[in-house]
């Protein structure tokens, strides 16, 4: 529990500073529908490390200050929330994956429990060809292209990480590389996802009367589960002769050993919908922010590229210590998420009534959402430059000085992102035949240097 300041005065929600609300609707019309992590970004600056939202009868809380962040984490006081936003993409497809269940909810338990393997490090050796052998793909596009032409780096960098992780966890070929348009379960996909985030910033009327737009998510919603579906029945009619050992080989022969239970096929399925979304647009977009940043930052990319020369050497094919040895590359990487996580949020709550900053007192069921490039880019952690993009901030020993808690581009606590070690392999293991291979022809004329947008 938050100890109360010397003043002994400890006060509630309505005394959080926020924008102030209309009637009814409260702060929908403050949120910035074009770009709206930016338009949080920029309320954090003006009201602080922690500011208030009100809805249509709630009020969400929007922590980013480093202090507030770390009582936040804390397990013991706080539980993931699943708001609007993944209640929308949970009702579109995802279902109770492990992204979208209550953490209460046993079938999460049994799944995360059997999910640990695929994502060890065995695992990641045994996924390494297959990764490469993706990126490999993205490089022969790339040299093919004419000098002049323009390179769609964010969707070819989709298009990369999802065909990544439908071969490596399910052993699925969307080939991708190989289409002139995006392939049908793609489509429907992002379909799902731009009408779930709609949904959370509509009124409940809104949602019901856009009836057209309900038909359309739920025949999209049909198409991915019979898709993943067949892919399920496939591996099954293969028994013994089925790979077992990636992500749907585990699904469907593994059982948690804490209760002796395996996963019904329903739950399969929400979980292979929930990788191919959750663990496709991540990490295409840290590979999108991470190539603007380097060509905006020349001397970071020689760094990189002579590091990815010296490690992989001359080889077709780099091997798994090979890829353990981009270590600076990684900083990259790890600087990117720190000042463009690709999920730049997660919302948590009290267990029970709290005092929050030994100011506020806030009653158990407050959604508090931690406001992660905000978090990333607080001063007292970071220093002055919190805000500039250098691979330095990403040294292990100034890591080591710095609370858990001020880093957290994947969750937090046993809610955080299952497949982080995949995300960051995948993300270092294509650096070799994309980058080393392919910036030096394509990067100076093709590869354009305007900032992705956030997700």
């Amino acid at each position: 529990m938050s100890t109360v300041d010397t003043s002994g005065t400890v006060g509630g929600i309505d005394d959080i500073p926020g924008p102030r609300g209309l009637p009814l609707v409260g702060n929908l019309f403050d949120i910035d529908s074009h770009d709206p992590v930016e338009g949080f970004v920029a309320m954090a600056r003006e009201y602080g490390p922690i500011f208030k939202l009100s809805g249509a009868g709630s009020v969400r809380l929007i922590a980013s200050g480093a202090d507030i962040v770390e009582e936040v984490c804390d397990d013991s006081r706080f539980d993931k929330m699943i708001g609007a936003g993944l209640s929308n993409v949970r009702s579109g497809g995802a279902g109770n994956g492990l992204f979208t269940s209550e953490t209460s909810d046993p079938i999460w338990h049994r799944a995360h429990n059997i999910l640990m393997s695929p994502f060890g490090m065995q695992a990641m050796r045994d996924y390494l060809p297959k990764m490469i052998d993706v990126a490999d793909q993205l490089t022969d596009k790339w040299a093919r292209t004419n000098p002049g032409e323009d390179v769609d780096v964010p969707a070819d960098m989709t298009r990369l990480t999802l065909d990544t992780i439908a071969l490596c966890g399910f052993g699925y070929r969307f080939n991708s590389f190989y289409r002139e348009a995006p392939h049908p379960f793609v489509e429907a996909m992002t379909r799902t996802l731009t009408e779930s985030q709609a949904r959370s910033r509509q009124l409940p009327l809104q949602t019901r009367l856009r009836v057209r737009a309900q038909r359309r998510m739920e025949e999209d919603q049909a198409f991915m589960e019979a898709l993943v579906d067949g892919i399920v029945a496939e591996r099954r009619a293969q028994g013994a002769a089925g790979d077992a050992t990636d992500l749907l080989g585990r699904m469907i022969n593994g059982v948690d050993r804490q209760t002796g239970e395996g996963l019904p096929d329903e739950n399969i399925r929400a979980q292979c919908i929930t990788f191919l979304i959750a663990g496709h647009e991540t990490t295409s977009g840290l590979l999108s922010f991470a190539l603007y940043y380097l060509l905006k930052n020349p001397a970071f990319l020689e760094r990189a590229r002579a590091e990815a020369d010296e490690a992989l050497g001359d080889s077709a094919v780099p091997t798994f210590e090979q890829v353990q040895r981009l270590t600076y590359v990684r900083r990259v990487l790890d600087e990117t998420l720190r000042l463009w996580p690709t999920a730049p949020a997660f919302t948590r709550t009290p267990l029970e009534d709290t005092v929050l900053g030994g100011r506020y007192a806030v009653p158990r069921r407050t959604p508090i959402t931690v406001l992660i490039p905000a978090l990333h880019r607080d001063t007292s952690v970071w220093g002055p430059d919190a805000a500039e993009f250098d691979p330095d901030h990403m040294t292990s020993e100034r890591l080591a000085a710095l609370s858990t808690n001020s880093y957290k581009p994947f969750g937090t606590g046993q809610r955080a992102c299952i497949g982080r070690q995949f995300a960051l392999q995948e993300a270092c293991s294509c650096w070799g035949p994309c980058y080393s291979a392919s910036i030096s022809s394509t990067t100076p004329t093709t590869c354009s240097t305007r900032r992705p947008r956030s997700r």
